[in-house]
């Protein structure tokens, strides 16, 4: 047990051992890592023990494939499910250091972009804390995707070195060290045993170093683990390399998340990227089975796979291929034990985000894996030719022409498919993957997202969780559902008065941290309206900057008019390549400089777009926000975690009816969410009548007119090729989104927004009841439901005790 004497004692010998320093004498990086360090010692003894009793009671375990993960800092989430916090707070604070101050010394982890990342990282928090066995596999990324900075409102890519000072959680694990082959001429030879050898020359061959992370479970004793891919060549591969640049091409795999593929070698290296990682954690996994010394026939009673969206769908050939050409197994029992093993989530509807790759790029980055592939496809199709109809056959199959389709690959690979809200799965079952569904109606099911909520209330929101404890007790903590209890104190002014302090606590504490690092200085008694997420056309930013226009010319137009004050906080990247995206944010950023520089609305609207949005971002902005903008067109959001998170820390949903806000729409009730726009079957509709003109709309509304004239008329400055892109995006190519057919009816919900937060006691008692159901959209919940449907895992302890 860690006492405040040994854990100074244990700060001053690291600090020693380190830095050749007294504590008295440390900067806080100093204090960071050496704290670190000794919490990391701490976490490590219940690592190996945990490692050990999966050993020992040779327990199923899933491994999570994702090519992004998101952790946000860990420091303080180490603290919290060690049950150290209080006592690692309260010893600093004895020492005169804050521990936030240590905090800001970590770095985010630089491995992922978005919801995916994060859902991949609460997933983790999640299956060690409800103790699962389970684990993550991804790729040590050098610089992730990108740091943001606006230059004249413009997003600049700069790189993310976050591994500069070295990464204190992570144990690299040279003996665990795998090679990983690309490329070559592929032949095979027969063997004395009449089993087919596979002869390959000329390859490339990388070395991949795994780098382990402890997954800390909540106060359980577990800890899993997140093993994340290193790339280097080896010492006798060296001289195969031609040219500098040849040798960079592959050194960069693991670069950026992401490369751009918009050329040749970018797709090059994202197709390597994706397999490297693939590669790597599969022979980890089979080399961790044959240590159990059990027959390949038991393989998918101790293993399980997941593939997190289709970046990793070709665990599925590598799996074939290592038993296959490895094991000696029959092509038979080897599918047939890839099928148990592996599973699938789907992460999207947007039929140009599943991916595909060419034929020719396949064969020459990766030819055994386009074999057995192409041989999954010819026996694919000789399966169903008896079945099913020709057509339906031939569109589902993997290759078609010189394209193959991953999702396809991941579906006809897998005994599962999941979508991740109610809406998400209908319409791959309807509509998206309808054909697959005609064939493996049993293999589909759904599993709405959750959130680790120990990171986005106890963590994020210490004031709103203070509350919490003092009305409804502390097994909220442990037990997300029991913040159902505070529905009991809906009617207590005293309990609501306190919810709306915590609020304000923390809106202060953003707008200092804005003022900070933006200079703007804003209201903390306005709304906060905050929209969260990457910066995509569907997720409709733009809808958003279109009200704020209308609302901004009202101001203008009619001098006497009053609003209450009113913040937007947009945090947001747009891939590198999307042009697009990149112009509206330079829009909106152009409307921030108009509008937050105009005195004559006195200050009844800012915009704020905080640059270089991560988790860290996001647990300042989220506690404070009022309004959760989650506006999408409906149809094409999958599900959405961020509305959760906004949701769980008291902010009323502002939403369309998509994803999973249907889901927050039946939990809270009618009345403590703001729903508009078209319904899903009303946008399948217009797709199916083509009857939409955006022309027409604009033509018959006067403010629409307004609004989207400001883009080329030079009323907003700066922005003359981005507003015509964007004015013509709406007109010329007739609103794929349907922004300008919800925009009344968002500017109606935005006007209800108003009215409600005017009375103070309900708009409290709707931000309580938002809390007091969120307990619904925990990931524990979420990979419960995965263990107990798709992995059939059990937990240590269940199994101990049979």
């Amino acid at each position: 047990m860690l006492t405040k004497k040994a854990l100074v004692r244990e700060l001053r010998k690291n600090l020693q051992e380190d830095y050749a320093i007294e504590l008295e004498d440390a900067t806080s990086e100093e204090i960071f890592f050496s704290l670190g360090s000794t919490i990391k010692g701490i976490s490590n003894e219940q690592w190996q023990k945990t490692w050990k009793n999966y050993l020992k009671e040779q327990q199923k375990q899933v491994y999570y494939f994702s090519i992004e993960f998101l952790p946000g800092k860990l420091l303080k989430s180490n603290l919290l499910n060690l049950g150290l916090y209080d006592l690692v707070k309260e010893t600093l604070a004895d020492l005169a250091i804050d521990l936030e101050e240590i905090v800001e010394q970590e770095k985010d982890m630089a491995l992922g972009n978005g919801g995916l990342g994060r859902l991949a990282s609460c997933f983790m928090d999640a299956i060690a804390s409800k103790g699962l066995p389970g684990n993550g596999n991804g790729i040590r990324y050098d610089y992730g995707l990108f740091k943001q900075q606006f230059v004249d409102g413009y997003q600049v890519e700069l790189p993310d070195d976050w591994l500069k000072k070295g990464n204190v959680w992570e144990i690299r694990r040279d003996s665990k060290a795998v090679n990983v082959h690309y490329g070559g001429d592929i032949s095979f030879t027969k063997k004395t045993n009449g089993h087919l050898a596979v002869v390959a020359e000329n390859q490339r061959i990388l070395r991949a170093v795994p780098y382990d992370t402890g997954m800390v479970g909540y106060q359980n004793g577990i800890v899993n683990t997140m093993r994340l891919w290193g790339i280097e060549i080896p010492y006798a591969e060296e001289g195969k390399y031609r040219s500098i640049e040849e040798r960079r091409v592959f050194e960069d795999l693991t670069a950026v998340l992401y490369p751009d593929d918009s050329n040749e070698r970018g797709r090059f290296i994202r197709l390597a990227q994706e397999y490297f990682f693939v590669s790597a954690g599969i022979q980890s996994i089979l080399r961790y089975y044959q240590r159990l010394d059990l027959p390949a026939s038991v393989l998918s009673e101790k293993i399980a796979i997941h593939i997190n969206d289709t970046h990793p769908a070709l665990c599925i050939p590598e799996f074939m291929r290592i038993l296959l050409d490895e094991w000696e197994l029959s092509w038979e029992q080897a599918w047939d034990l890839t099928g148990k093993v592996m599973s699938y989530t789907n992460h999207t509807i947007l039929a140009e985000a599943l991916e595909k790759w060419p034929v020719k790029l396949m064969k020459q980055v990766v030819p055994r894996m386009y074999q057995i592939i192409e041989e999954i496809d010819r026996r694919y199709v000789l399966s169903m030719a008896t079945i099913h109809p020709e057509a339906l056959v031939q569109r589902t199959r993997i290759i078609q022409g010189q394209t193959i389709h991953m999702a396809h690959l991941a579906i006809i690979g897998s005994h599962s498919t999941n979508g991740v809200a109610k809406l998400h799965s209908d319409l791959l079952k309807s509509v998206v993957l309808h054909d697959f569904y005609l064939i493996y109606p049993d293999r589909f099911n759904n599993k709405t997202n959750g959130i680790a909520q120990r990171r986005w209330l106890q963590l994020a929101n210490e004031p709103l969780s203070q509350v919490l404890d003092e009305t409804i007790g502390q097994t909220w903590r442990k037990n997300p559902n029991d913040l159902r209890l505070l529905l009991n104190y809906q009617n207590d002014t005293t309990v609501l008065e306190k919810i709306g302090q915590a609020k304000a606590s923390k809106k202060i504490q953003l707008a200092t941290y804005i003022e900070e690092t933006t200079g703007i200085l804003i209201n903390s008694d306005a709304i906060f309206d905050v929209q969260i997420k990457r910066l995509h056309a569907y997720k409709r930013q733009l809808l958003n900057l279109l009200h704020i226009l209308k609302q901004y010319f009202e101001l203008k137009d009619q001098p006497n008019k009053k609003i209450h004050p009113r913040v937007y906080i947009f945090g947001a990247k747009a891939a590198p390549s999307y042009h697009y995206a990149k112009s509206i944010i330079k829009t909106i950023n152009a409307v921030a400089e108009l509008i937050n520089n105009d005195a004559t609305i006195n200050d009844q609207i800012k915009i704020v777009f905080l640059p270089n949005y991560n988790v860290s971002l996001a647990e300042k902005i989220i506690p404070a926000a009022d309004v959760s903008e989650q506006i999408s067109l409906a149809s094409k959001e999958a599900s959405g975690t961020s509305n959760m998170k906004l949701m769980l820390n008291g902010a009323i949903t502002l939403a369309t009816l998509d994803g999973a806000n249907i889901e927050i729409r039946d939990a809270v009730g009618d009345d403590n969410i703001v729903i508009f726009g078209l319904s899903e079957a009303q946008v399948y509709a217009y797709y199916e009548n083509q009857s939409y003109s955006a022309r027409e709309i604009y033509e018959n509304n006067p403010t629409i007119q307004r609004v989207l004239n400001a883009l080329i008329d030079g009323e907003i400055p700066n922005i003359e090729q981005e507003g015509r892109e964007i004015y013509d995006s709406l007109l010329v190519y007739n609103d794929e989104y349907f922004l300008l057919r919800d925009f009344d009816s968002y500017c109606a919900a935005q006007n209800k927004i108003e009215r409600m937060y005017q009375e103070k006691e309900q708009w409290q008692r709707q931000c309580l009841i938002n809390i007091a159901n969120a307990g619904t959209f925990s990931a524990d919940h979420t990979v419960q439901q995965y263990a107990d449907d798709i992995w059939h895992i059990e937990p240590l302890f269940a199994h101990q005790s049979k």
